[in-house]
């Protein structure tokens, strides 16, 4: 079964997911790169209509939607498969802005391996660029959204240690081999 082979990296905007990803792709492991950055970096280039400080309707639908795509891309991989935040952050995000329940719509039909690694705040790598524009208390309102929304879908929640990234990438490896 697929979900148990896809593996949420979540947590902290700013807080080391996207350099753990490449980590864990370094080392051979099949990764999906986060749909915000990807929908970020296309609106720049584009009319900036679904831009998260633009419209915060628009750019959480475009990323339920990558999401979706980045999924059954990663189904023709072998292996476990990282994912650098995924659907079930979309969704929260959506429901978080409209109130609508896009977790009760995807939170259970597209799952992911049980264990979701969180990155938990870190306020000494955190850093704004082009494609970050919140800032850390918006990242860490989120972060504690996500708190409570995974466990909430049946997962079981892993904070990452606040270490290097090799490091990191092996606390995730030896915690799928539990």
């Amino acid at each position: 079964m697929d979900s148990d082979r896809f593996v949420v990296i979540s947590g902290c905007s700013g807080g080391g997911k996207s350099t753990l990803l490449s980590e864990l792709g370094r080392r051979g492991y099949g990764t999906v790169e986060e749909p915000g950055r990807r929908i970020v970096r296309e609106e720049m280039l584009g009319d900036g209509s679904a831009l998260p400080w633009t419209d915060a309707t628009a750019f959480p639908r475009r990323a339920i939607a990558l999401a979706r795509a980045g999924r059954a891309v990663a189904q023709d991989a072998a292996g476990w498969v990282f994912f650098d935040r995924g659907l079930i952050d979309a969704a929260a995000a959506l429901q978080h802005v409209t109130g609508e329940p896009a977790l009760a719509t995807f939170g259970q039909a597209h799952r992911y391996h049980r264990r979701v690694f969180l990155t938990p705040p870190w306020p000494e790598i955190y850093v704004a660029d082009p494609e970050r524009r919140h800032g850390l208390d918006a990242a860490i309102a989120e972060y504690r959204r996500l708190l409570d929304v995974y466990p909430s879908l049946g997962y079981e929640v892993t904070i990452l240690p606040k270490i290097g990234v090799a490091e990191r990438a092996d606390f995730v490896l030896r915690g799928l081999a539990a």
